[in-house]
């Protein structure tokens, strides 16, 4: 079964009185806005836009939150920025923060609208709404008087299910310092029911300074934050959520996650949503992060790939194992054929797991023409073709389908182009990029690859066609009358137009050249 209707089918469950009722489902996910966010966050938002798409197919009633989470304190200063600038930032919220570009209000406006521009490329839409705001509007009051009420409570919950010890003073909140700003130095010492009494110290902490002010302030109406593990179950009974996943790092045995399922139901005497966890997405063997500026951004996969192959890649692998990509390899190339795959089998009326994959990689509103037939050009060649200046990539695409193209497999064909180009002119490793060689290349050819390759020369002096499939034909002849094997026969041909050792199927390639030139050239002649 398609993980997607999986997780869907265990929504249903878990909540078929409240879908029997008409009301909504909710879904949502969030993202903290620290930095240019990288790739592997779009592995929660396929998590949760996919649920929330799947549960929508069916029927239901469904509302997918997404925050960006702008009140989080700024605990690293990405390796794009001024550290000596950014310095000062260290434990304020990331929303009071200035935006290191212009037209921003804020560091986290800035990143965060990049990240829900890229949401919507790829079609992960959602109703986005702040932290920032959710804290200011008091839709946390409630669960902030709780909390700062049951505090012991909540020390008992980070003992017995991580094992973390809190002082006997400790407080499950920070309030933004009215002097400096911190959040992160801030330290509660009282609480009366209605105000906290608090230091901001310089000594606090070693990464961010406060600057030793006491004060004293209402917690409520945006005034402070809970700290992550409580923040998570106040924004579930906050939204009253159904349905929340998490990366793997949050699913572990005394996890942020257990904490968060068991402040809900012990201290805000609410269920906790269903949730699952959604396993890492390594670029090149590496996870990233958003903090330290590394890794690849969201951003530039969406401009890398088309939405619905980004979507197929984040939804291809079930969401518990591991996605390892790298763009520099054939990675590309062949997700793309599997996309091809997909089509054919879907236009063919199979209904099954693959095909419902190729329906949901699809954006919700691009479905209605996936009947549309289209020739699908390999990936492959179309990036070869790209590079061969002397063809004409219509005609030998056209040759190709074996007849003449239509709007759509132009259309098709043009989107292809242009990722391919992208992906050449950016990440393809070497052995991706070809040259047609004018001259002859210099070679080490053996005697029995010359002779073999004379001797095609001549099989294509004598033939009346120079078509592709005929050719096709005779190098295979020649080949099984040679001692050679496939790699020194095909090697030796490549190496005389390409100077290299492989390259595209090969008699569709010569045909797409000058006969004369290619006789001369398998006959070793200058």
């Amino acid at each position: 079964m398609f993980w997607g209707d999986k997780i869907a089918d265990e929504v249903e469950r878990r909540y078929e009185c409240k879908i029997k009722a008409g009301e909504s489902i909710v879904v949502r996910d969030e993202k903290t806005a620290s930095g240019r966010v990288h790739v592997g966050s779009l592995r929660s938002a396929c998590l949760h836009a996919l649920v929330a798409d799947v549960l929508q197919s069916r029927g239901h009633n469904v509302k997918f939150y997404f925050e960006i989470n702008d009140y989080d304190p700024m605990d690293g200063i990405p390796a794009y920025l001024d550290e000596v600038e950014y310095q000062k930032y260290m434990g304020h919220p990331l929303c009071n923060i200035p935006s290191p570009e212009p037209g921003y209000k804020n560091f986290a406006e800035l990143y965060g609208q990049e990240y829900v521009r890229v949401l919507e490329q790829v079609g992960f839409g959602a109703e986005v709404y702040r932290a920032s705001e959710l804290y200011r509007s008091g839709a946390m009051n409630n669960q902030i008087k709780i909390a700062l009420d049951n505090r012991d409570k909540i020390r008992e919950i980070y003992k017995r299910v991580s094992k973390s010890e809190k002082s006997a003073d400790w407080y499950p909140f920070n309030v933004i310092c009215e002097n400096c700003g911190s959040l992160s130095a801030t330290k509660i010492t009282a609480w009366d029911g209605e105000e906290v009494s608090y230091t901001c110290s310089s000594d606090t902490i070693t990464w961010a300074k406060g600057c030793d002010h006491e004060g004293k302030i209402s917690p409520f109406d945006g005034n402070g934050k809970f700290p992550w593990k409580v923040d998570w179950p106040a924004k579930f009974v906050a939204k009253d959520v159904n349905f929340e996943g998490g990366g793997k790092d949050h699913y572990s045995k005394g996890g942020a996650r257990q904490v968060a399922e068991a402040i809900s139901e012990e201290v805000f005497d609410h269920q906790p949503p269903y949730g699952v966890f959604n396993e890492f997405f390594l670029v090149g063997g590496k996870k990233m992060s958003s903090s330290k500026g590394s890794g690849a951004t969201a951003t530039g996969m969406a401009e890398l790939l088309p939405a619905h192959i980004l979507r197929l890649l984040l939804m291809k692998t079930p969401i518990n194992r591991q996605i390892s990509f790298d763009p520099e390899g054939d990675a590309i190339p062949v997700l793309f054929d599997t996309y091809d795959r997909l089509a054919e089998k879907y236009w063919s009326g199979v209904e099954d797991d693959d095909t419902q994959l190729f329906i949901f990689s699809h954006k919700p509103e691009d479905r209605r023409n996936l009947n549309q037939q289209r020739y699908l050009p390999r990936f492959s060649q179309v990036a070869f073709l790209v590079q061969m200046p002397h063809m004409d990539i219509y005609d030998e695409v056209a040759t190709m389908k074996g007849a003449a193209l239509t709007p759509e497999d132009k259309a098709e064909l043009d989107m292809r182009v242009k990722y391919a180009k992208k992906w050449l002119d950016e990440y393809a490793d070497e052995k991706f990029i070809f040259a047609l060689q004018e001259t002859l290349p210099e070679t080490s050819l053996t005697k029995g690859q010359s002779l073999a390759l004379v001797k095609l020369a001549e099989q294509i002096t004598a033939s009346e066609s120079f078509d592709g499939e005929v050719l096709h034909k005779l190098i295979h002849e020649v080949k099984e009358s040679s001692d050679l094997t496939p790699k020194e026969f095909f090697g030796a041909i490549y190496a005389l137009f390409l100077g290299k050792d492989s390259g595209p199927k090969v008699g569709w390639f010569l045909s797409s050249l000058d006969k004369n030139f290619v006789v001369t050239r398998l006959k070793q002649e200058g």
